[in-house]
């Protein structure tokens, strides 16, 4: 959740090559009428793998492009980036919309894995290496699109959000909404946490994606409880528990939180640092595995 106005990352769409962020007007089913952005860099991998990255409320995927070095690194790793963008709700995505909660239902969630299944036809790409990060509403995006489409993404890292479904039933997921128990820390146990996920793809029993958490623990838009709340969902789906805590990684601020071998669910929490989308695409890409 975020607005424009504290969305200073902004800049212009360029990189050091030719190639440049693409609008794609027909892509397939879109519920919700949202648009996509796409990144193709000059040097393109083959089978290459794909990274949705969905902006916050108040933004736009123009400016999430202009929000992370991501594009840099898809210049010399030849991978491709999607940018969704949503013109509805305040330009927040519909994290409480239960057809987005719903695996095949629609709303933007479905209009996003349209996105993706146009890119996998029309480059080739790798249907096995499919990632989604987002930060804010895109990072509680993220989080739904885990788990209403877990056959679609390998992994995702979701900054500054919340569980999947933890907007359920409220009228609007904005700042502006009435009904902000959800972003100032909604409490449920991990069991009731993970019936969200398994409950919007009835029947799946088949893996799921890899998730890494990121939130500033000064954070007062989007409270430091969603993380853990998020923390306790996908432990729960994963099977995995909270083995150990590693102080200064990826940097002094932070703090990881490793859950079993650390291989299915990591988590990250930043002394002092608020609602940041606190990047880092080294350690983004190296647990997409798309970097050593």
């Amino acid at each position: 959740m975020l607005l424009s106005s504290v969305f200073g990352l902004v800049a212009t769409a360029s990189t050091a090559l030719g190639a440049s962020l693409t609008q794609v007007q027909n892509f397939g089913t879109n519920p919700t009428k949202i648009q996509m952005f796409i990144y193709v860099p000059d040097k393109l991998a083959t089978k290459p793998a794909i990274i949705v990255a969905l902006h916050g409320c108040g933004g736009t995927g123009q400016q999430w492009f202009s929000g992370t070095k991501l594009p840099s690194y898809a210049d010399s790793h030849g991978f491709i980036l999607i940018y969704p963008s949503t013109p509805n709700m305040s330009n927040c995505w519909d994290v409480n919309n239960a057809a987005s909660l719903t695996h095949g239902q629609g709303g933007d969630a479905l209009g996003i894995v349209s996105q993706v299944n146009y890119t996998i036809e029309k480059y080739g790409a790798d249907r096995s290496r499919v990632y989604v990060m987002g930060f804010s509403s895109g990072g509680m995006m993220t989080n739904v699109m885990a788990g209403s489409y877990p056959d679609v993404f390998e992994a995702g890292a979701a900054y500054s959000g919340v569980a999947h479904a933890c907007f359920a039933g409220s009228p609007s997921a904005t700042p502006f909404g009435a009904n902000q128990t959800c972003a100032q820390g909604l409490t449920k146990t991990p069991q009731q946490w993970a019936a969200f996920v398994r409950n919007s793809y009835p029947g799946y029993t088949g893996r799921r994606p890899r998730m890494q958490i990121t939130h500033g623990l000064a954070d007062n838009l989007v409270r430091p409880q969603c993380a853990y709340e998020a923390l306790k969902q996908w432990s729960e789906v994963l099977g995995v528990q909270l083995t150990k805590n590693v102080t200064g990684v990826p940097s002094s601020q932070f703090t990881q939180q490793i859950y079993g071998d650390g291989t299915k669910l990591q988590g990250f929490f930043g002394q002092g640092v608020g609602h940041a989308p606190s990047v880092n695409e080294q350690q983004l890409l190296k647990w997409f595995g798309l970097i050593n």
